[in-house]
């Protein structure tokens, strides 16, 4: 049996932001946020589970890009998909969705080569289609993350 505190996987975090924001950034400074759905791809090579219940949490210290995101009052996380797999998967997984929706530039990705981990739709269905189909298109198994 598996201990869940020492999964390892990627996972996306699907947002909305209820009204046009200006939101500091930590480094990446002030961007102006749109109104509307925000999908943020990240992973965890250990401990997958407490690092998305962190990210959910509103205590916790702003270390990461999403944790001034998430923080902020107007955006509400509305689904999270996740992936056990002991591969990092979290680049090909944001490169698969960079292909269907416009990105957030330099957002969530200062640790590697991609343009961005934050992609941005108006319509949250189209979001949560395309995430679930980049999982799929990677072969990997989404499964939903019930939030409490």
């Amino acid at each position: 049996m598996t201990n869940k505190t020492t999964l390892k996987g990627t996972y996306c975090i699907l947002m909305d932001l209820i009204s046009n924001q200006s939101i500091s950034i930590g480094k990446l400074g002030e961007i102006e946020f749109k109104k509307g759905y925000y999908v943020y791809v990240g992973s965890a090579l250990n401990s997958l589970m407490p690092r998305i219940k962190r990210h959910l949490s509103q205590n916790k210290k702003l270390h990461w890009h999403i944790d001034y995101l998430l923080n902020h009052k107007d955006v509400e996380v509305v689904n999270v998909l996740y992936a056990v797999d002991v591969n990092r998967w979290e680049c090909k997984l944001a490169l698969e969705i960079a292909g269907t929706t416009s990105a957030i530039t330099d957002f969530g990705c200062s640790d590697c080569t991609c343009s961005s981990h934050l992609f941005f739709s108006t319509y949250y269905d189209d979001l949560l289609y395309y995430s679930l189909n980049a999982f799929k298109k990677l072969k990997l198994n989404p499964k939903r993350y019930i939030i409490q």
